[in-house]
């Protein structure tokens, strides 16, 4: 049986959901970003029980096909940026339409209906808190993020990064806030 839990984003969050999933005396399969497969069926009450649970760390479960869909983009496109940074120099339409084995146009359509935006601008996102990130690490220059994360030059990843923040990536690493957004809530 399988389960799709929103606002599960990283390892620590599959540890998280696993943990919650033991405590019920619940077998897991597998357990993946926004994916548990159980070993066997889960009753009703059990079920109540683990949405409480999960909704008070912050995660909720999934029913309706839409959802699963527009929370399976979400990961594959977190699992990309923060996880494969090797792959992003490939199509992220067709990296999408392959994973999910659907038609670019109808995912990019209902992610735009479920999600008040669009699937580039979330992919776009998720790169600027990497590059968020990778600032604040201070181990590797700009030209290196810019290439780590497939920009075409640096003057493009800061052309995006202004947009997005309103700082240019240095004035942000000399910043003393430097605000970073949880991936979930992108």
């Amino acid at each position: 049986m399988k389960l799709y839990i929103k606002n599960m984003v990283c390892a620590r969050c599959k540890m998280v959901v696993e943990s919650e999933l033991e405590k019920l005396g619940l077998q897991t399969i597998s357990v993946e970003l926004g994916e548990v497969e159980l070993q066997d069926p889960i009753t009703e009450s059990q079920k109540e029980v683990l949405l409480k649970n999960l909704q008070d760390l912050g995660f909720d479960l999934i029913d309706d096909k839409k959802s699963k869909t527009v929370e399976k983009i979400k990961n594959l496109i977190v699992e990309l940026v923060h996880h494969k940074n090797s792959e992003l120099k490939i199509n992220l339409s067709d990296y999408l339409a392959e994973n999910l084995n659907q038609d670019y146009n109808s995912l990019s359509n209902l992610f735009s209906e479920i999600e008040n935006t669009t699937i580039e601008k979330y992919f776009i996102s998720q790169k600027i808190e990497k590059v968020k990130e990778l600032l604040v690490y201070n181990e590797l220059s700009l030209s290196e993020i810019a290439d780590i994360l497939n920009y075409s030059n640096v003057a493009h990843l800061s052309n995006q990064f202004k947009k997005i923040t309103g700082f240019t990536p240095t004035h942000f690493k000399q910043s003393k806030d430097k605000k970073r957004i949880e991936i979930e809530n992108l």
